[in-house]
């Protein structure tokens, strides 16, 4: 053990320098970018225009965006298939299109976290001295992180519509019982109601009605463009409304109800999960915590014969 000691501190060493050299490097690369834009700023918008080869100057990651990712990105439209393309594309719509990312982006940064992750686990596996083989594991996490990531902001913007969905409606239906026609009552919405995900969505769904599509078509494109269940029985609901000649307000009362109804139902099966998801915390950390502290000086004078 200790002659192990002297190599792990000069691992640690080592490690420190490496993140040394790297943060400056970052903060000169980082300084430089202030520089060229600063520069930028200085000349004309034709001229920093021309200077900038047409590309917005960003920070670090926009840079890697517009250098490897970009390269990757071209690269992977010859060979991944379409249908794979949009799959990836599909999920990026229902995220929100975050950063503005494209399907062939993600592949391309799946492939260089793949790369980093594999650097890691052999580092690991010369470090810990175990087969290379299981730095696959590592490239293979690092493959899937991305995708991983995008699932979570599907996820999450998600639990945003929903936790805004019956806020909105009951917005939507005092505006349509108070003579709003739907098209005024949906920019009510848009205006007053919470800013977020569905307010997003309800201005294009506004936009889409003012370009002159109908309201089923307008409702169709929300649905697709969301994919979730709440929000699909919710549109499936107005256009069914529509079809039969029931009047708005009367429907949006009815739905604005039910919302309500499962929103309650939503947070009691969430307090009902809540003891049981305790149950790992208590018997993993808290309990033996509380056992130490009960029975660990009972435990040293029976074994040990001293005072504590």
């Amino acid at each position: 053990m200790t002659d192990l000691l002297p190599d792990a501190l000069q691992l640690v060493a080592a490690l420190f320098a490496a993140g040394f050299v790297v943060a400056l490097a970052l903060a000169g690369y980082e300084f430089y970018l202030k520089l060229y834009q600063r520069y930028l700023a200085q000349l004309g918008d034709a001229d920093a225009l021309l200077v900038a080869g047409g590309q917005p100057q960003g920070g670090t990651f926009q840079a890697l965006r517009g250098t490897v990712v970009q390269f990757l990105a071209v690269m992977n439209e010859r060979w991944i298939p379409e249908k794979r393309l949009e799959q990836i594309e599909n999920q990026l719509r229902r995220a929100g299109k975050p950063l503005e990312l494209k399907a062939t982006e993600i592949v391309a940064f799946m492939q260089l976290s793949a790369v980093v992750f594999l650097a890691i686990g052999i580092f690991c596996a010369f470090w810990l001295d175990f087969s290379v083989f299981y730095s696959l594991i590592f490239a293979a996490f690092g493959a899937t992180y991305p995708l991983i990531w995008l699932r979570d902001k599907v996820r999450a913007r998600h639990f945003a519509i929903t936790r805004a969905l019956p806020y909105n409606l009951d917005l939507l239906t005092l505006s349509v019982e108070a003579g709003l026609d739907f098209a005024a009552a949906l920019g009510k919405v848009v205006e007053k109601g919470r800013k977020g995900p569905l307010s997003d969505e309800l201005s294009i769904t506004l936009k889409e009605l003012k370009l002159g599509k109908t309201r089923e078509e307008a409702l169709r494109n929300l649905a697709a463009r969301v994919e979730l269940q709440t929000l699909t029985s919710f549109v499936h609901a107005l256009i069914q409304a529509d079809k039969m000649g029931t009047p708005l307000g009367k429907i949006l009362r009815i739905l604005s109800t039910q919302m309500r109804i499962e929103r309650t139902q939503r947070a009691e099966k969430l307090a009902n999960e809540a003891p049981v998801k305790l149950l790992l915390p208590l018997i993993g950390f808290i309990f033996p915590t509380i056992f130490i502290m009960l029975f660990g000086p009972i435990a040293y004078q029976v074994f040990f014969g001293g005072n504590f």
